[in-house]
This record gives structure tokens, sequence and C-alpha cells, in this order.
């Protein structure tokens, strides 16, 4: 277990969430006419099966020289329509596939018992560090400046496809939707930029291993941040790209 990773559902606080689960299931398995669980007594050791799971799953995201990285465990329910047999000993399991990050789940089978069976237990695990988020409710059109930010926890599991922006890539962009006071900015949170319009003159670089050529050219489509444009040249030719800052286009290769 990494060092700097941190769970804050110590194995206490996990135990009671699990059984509690599971004893929520047992009750209302009785009620449906099934069998309850033995959920009491391998309750423990099952905590720190899903604590080792949630730590193993989140171990890659800790990197070199980063904040440490603070896990935290919440424990949905399971379907109180369950009816589960009595089981002496119960094994947490990774889904194929599955990863415990954000909204995930965790499988359960009975390994000892009168008739074996499996469920899958939905869970959110957060992955909290260090970052910047708003410092108050941001409305939609809101111009950003460093006031607009202040140092707080973010859940970098939320939204994996998504990182939380640092200030020098929020400031001066326009939000495109209202931001939650606590909330960190994501890119999607933000318009594109427009870095030149249809006719501008444009400067298109292209590179390689130890060189860079460029030339200057007219845009034949305006310039949004990361979407492909077409320049004529002055001799002509028309080069494709993406729009890459202000006046600028990084030809394709």
């Amino acid at each position: 277990m990494p060092a700097p990773l941190l769970l804050s559902c110590i194995r206490f606080g996990m135990t009671i969430l699990i059984a509690a689960g599971l004893a929520h299931a047992a009750g209302a398995a009785a009620q449906t006419g099934g069998e309850p669980p033995a959920a009491p007594a391998p309750a423990h050791d099952l905590a720190q099966q899903v604590q080792d799971l949630a730590l193993s799953s989140a171990a890659g995201l800790q990197q070199p020289n980063e904040p440490p990285i603070r896990l935290e465990v919440e424990l949905g329910s399971l379907d109180p329509r369950l009816k589960l047999a009595p089981c002496a000993r119960i094994e947490p399991f990774l889904p194929p596939g599955g990863k415990l990050l954000g909204r995930t789940r965790i499988g359960l089978r009975c390994l000892e018992g009168a008739r074996r069976w499996t469920v899958y237990w939905p869970l959110t695990v957060k992955a909290w560090t260090s970052g910047w988020v708003a410092a108050a409710p941001l409305m939609a059109g809101t111009v950003i400046n460093s006031a607009h930010l202040t140092a707080g926890e973010v859940d970098i599991a939320d939204s994996p496809a998504a990182a939380p922006l640092q200030p020098p890539a929020a400031i001066g962009r326009t939000l495109g939707r209202p931001v939650a006071a606590g909330s960190p900015l994501r890119a999607g949170d933000l318009r594109q930029r427009q870095w030149f319009a249809a006719g501008d003159t444009v400067r298109v670089v292209a590179g390689g291993a130890g060189f860079e050529l460029s030339t200057d050219g007219q845009a034949m489509n305006p310039g949004i941040e990361g979407q492909r444009v077409r320049v004529r040249t002055e001799g002509g030719r028309t080069i494709s790209g993406l729009a890459v800052g202000d006046r600028l286009v990084q030809a394709d290769r």
C-alpha cells in the first residue's frame, strides 16, 4: 500500500457500513420469504478485504511529487428484493473490467454456505487531493479571474475523463455552465476559445525532430480551440491543421 494513500473510512467504520448493509438485505430477504445471510460474523474480515481492494485499485492515482490522495468509500444499498441464503464466508471481488473509482460496484460471493450466491454491491470511491475550486457560486458567462478560485479539496475520481483545471488554464476563460461553490473547474465547464475568424491572416507551423517550418496564410473558417481549420497559403496551397493559439495553426503531419 503506497504510504501517501490514506483511507478516510477506517476499518471500524467500514465494518459498521458492511454489516449494516448486509443486515438490511437480510431483513428484506426475510420479509420476502428468503433466508437471511449470516452477515455480522464475517463483516470485520470483509471490511479489510474491501479496503484492500479499494487501495489496490486506486494505487495508480498517486504520482511522484504530487499531493497525497485521501480515499473515501461510501457503500450503497443492496436490492431489498434479494433472497440470500446463510453464508459463513463471503469474498469480495472486482468484476471483470471493473475499477474501484467513482461510482462503481464490488462483487460479493458466498464461498461457504448451503447455497452459493453472488451479488453486486454499489459503492462510490472518492479520491480527494488538494486543488482549486470555485470560491463562490459562478454563473454561466462568468469570465474567470483569480478571485473566483480558492484552494480546496478535489475528488479526482468524480470525473476521470476530465481532470480539474489549474488556475493558469482557467484564468481569462468564460464559463459555459454554472459551477457550484466548492466544485472544481473542468475543461467541459468552459466555452471554447475562438482564436481567429475566417479571413484572418494566420501563421501555420509544422515541425518534426529538430526542425520547424512556418508560413502565413488566410483562414478559410473560424479557428475554434481544438477544432480543425483550413488555411490557404500565399502560394494558393490549402493546408489543414488544428487551431492552437492566437492566429496560430498546427499543421497536420
